[in-house]
């Protein structure tokens, strides 16, 4: 992997401690350049070899800030930035978990109170101090301390988007391994669940040091925590990664066992006892005849090591599929895996038929340097049609509730950049390599009530319209139903954006009745957005499987700001596959003509 992200790291870290400390105009330029080494595709530690002039070749990155990338890549450190921290000694990143709580508000309390990190948060909120510093107050105060348990909870668990990156590297690895004869994720992350606790991954082979030995020898990995005979584990990009070598006639079974989850095991070690079969880590055995085949330990995701034993006459465990067919069961994607009826339905042969990833034909919501992309309307496209899309639709932002710093277009920019759409599209379409079609769309915004900040006539002339909150997401469960329900009963709304406007592991968003939603959008016909951008997965598959099973259409999107953010498709769809969403459920796996018809 190379160290884009890292860098990247660094730079916001730099961004808010800046903020922090009260200097103006330099953190934005940090942000943006860490945006931008973050998306850039070649690996910066690269551009640091050939010096500072090939560094800030990255859109952005000035002289300054790639000298200072250069330094960190030689040295391990940022001499002002290690002057920063001394100066303001905080957990950053605890702090501004907490909503409400940015960097400015972190240097007010910390010169005020010198609070430096939750605990010492929470302790000044219950002593009531926090309301006596300047610029805050009671109410302010209680949202802070409402809001930490969340804080707390979203530092223990890390976002799918982070981790899945980091375990994709370490398959690659450890399939060019010699000895591994099959490797896969197992747990939460091969249930594409929003966030994981640690990466757990389970390897066949027929002898287990090699492999051992070749994992804690990885050069992504930061450390070595432990190493045995059969498991290890180290840690990479500051998560735990844990591996598992078994025997590759038992690989299936132990995959099943360790991608979990916890609830689903357990029906399917019920089923299996019905049956006479016991069913463990090790494969699925006929114990007919055997008096004792209780189990120690629950089957479960990142479980414990296992006790059970190898009892009766195996019949099944080489491959995942062969333990569920030994059930009577059609094999079953790890999305299902919740013990949410999938066990019922796959012995019924009722599971539905989930859409894959090569099925979406376009993107429904993009953004270009018109609001807060970094790209040209032309780059985004051309971007679209390397990734074989047929249509590409951007919707940048319009002006309204959550807006700031005039991202926002308005109706006179609107109808400007409909006209920077058709040259767009003129041009694309001279380029033989670039068979592709831009439709123009907007980003509108959902106010308090429901009402869209975008003017009627405007949105009637644009091809698609995607409506999201920004702005009041703490509303109450009712009041945020009634909005969204009036957002999509909208007559111009084709596609309600990111609906509850949560940040995963930054702030919770709305609670809307879901079921209301998705029933009113299916009537009016209003497609639900599972958007793709790994901070969000909104709608996630609870509220996805609503709307599929209320007859209402999805929408997997990108919300791309950047090229590279075209890829996070892959996290929407398997989203959407967790609410059991089948590929004539989604808009943008359908034709162009398709979606234009549903958009009439």
């Amino acid at each position: 992997m190379s160290r884009n992200d890292e860098v990247a790291d660094r730079l916001d870290e730099f961004a808010d401690l800046l903020e922090a400390t009260g200097v103006e105009y330099k953190p934005t330029a940090y942000r943006r350049a860490a945006e931008n080494v973050r998306d850039h595709p070649a690996a910066v530690e690269a551009l640091a070899a050939d010096g500072e002039d090939a560094v800030s070749e990255i859109d952005r990155v000035g002289d300054a800030i790639a000298a200072k990338i250069v330094e960190y890549l030689e040295t391990g450190s940022i001499e002002e930035l290690e002057e920063l921290r001394a100066e303001l000694p905080v957990d950053m990143a605890a702090l501004t978990a907490v909503e409400g709580v940015g960097p400015k508000t972190v240097g007010s309390l910390y010169e005020a109170l010198e609070i430096t990190d939750l605990d010492e948060l929470e302790a000044a909120a219950e002593a009531g101090e926090i309301r006596t510093v300047s610029g805050f107050g009671e109410t302010t105060e209680q949202n802070i301390l409402d809001n930490i348990p969340f804080a707390r909870e979203s530092r223990e668990r890390t976002r799918l988007g982070d981790g899945r990156p980091v375990a994709d590297a370490a398959l690659s690895y450890l399939d060019a391994v010699d000895e591994v004869a099959a490797v896969e994720v197992c747990g939460s992350i091969r249930r594409w669940r929003a966030t994981i606790g640690d990466i757990d991954l389970l390897v066949a082979s027929d002898t287990r040091e090699p492999v051992i030995e070749a994992f804690t020898a990885w050069p992504d990995a930061d450390s070595t925590i432990e190493a045995g005979t059969g498991k290890a584990s180290v840690r990479a990009d500051g998560t735990r990664v844990d591996l598992r070598v078994v025997d590759p006639d038992e690989f299936g079974a132990a995959l099943q066992y360790f991608t979990g989850s916890r609830a689903h095991n357990v029906a399917l070690r019920n089923r299996a006892i019905d049956r006479e079969l016991k069913l463990n880590e090790y494969g699925l055995f006929d114990v007919s005849g055997v008096e004792d085949t209780d189990e120690s330990t629950e089957s479960g995701d990142d479980s414990e090591e296992a006790t059970a034993t190898r009892v009766g006459e195996r019949v099944a465990g080489a491959t995942e599929d062969g333990v569920y067919e030994a059930l009577d069961l059609d094999p079953m994607p790890p999305e299902l895996r919740e013990d949410r009826g999938e066990v019922a339905a796959a012995a019924e042969g009722r599971l539905p038929l989930l859409v894959e990833p090569d099925d979406l034909r376009g993107d429904l919501h993009t953004h270009t340097d018109w609001s807060d992309g970094g790209f040209s309307i032309a780059e985004m496209a051309e971007a679209a049609a390397e990734r074989g899309y047929d249509y590409h639709v951007v919707t940048d932002h319009a002006t309204g509730p959550g807006m700031v710093g005039g991202v926002g277009l308005d109706e006179s920019d609107i109808e400007a950049q409909a006209a920077a759409v058709t040259e767009a599209r003129e041009a694309i379409t001279e380029d033989p390599d670039a068979d592709i079609a831009i439709l123009h769309g907007i980003e509108a915004n959902i106010d308090a009530d429901g009402d869209l900040a975008t003017d009627d006539e405007i949105l009637a002339a644009l091809d698609l319209v995607v409506a999201s909150p920004h702005a009041a997401l703490g509303q109450d469960a009712d009041a945020a139903t009634e909005r969204l329900v009036r957002a999509v009963e909208h007559t111009h709304v084709d596609v309600l954006g990111h609906p509850t406007g949560r940040l995963i592991n930054e702030r919770p968003g709305l609670d809307p009745d879901i079921e209301a939603v998705a029933e009113a959008a299916a009537g009016a016909g209003t497609a639900i957005e599972v958007n793709a951008n790994p901070a969000r997965l909104d709608a996630d598959g609870e509220f996805v499987r609503a709307a599929v099973e209320a007859g209402a259409t999805i929408a997997v999107n990108t919300d791309a700001h950047s090229p590279s953010e075209l890829d996070n498709a892959r996290y929407g769809v398997h989203t959407a596959r967790r609410g059991w969403t089948e590929t004539t459920d989604v808009l943008n796996a359908r034709s162009l003509n398709g979606l234009r018809s549903f958009l009439l």
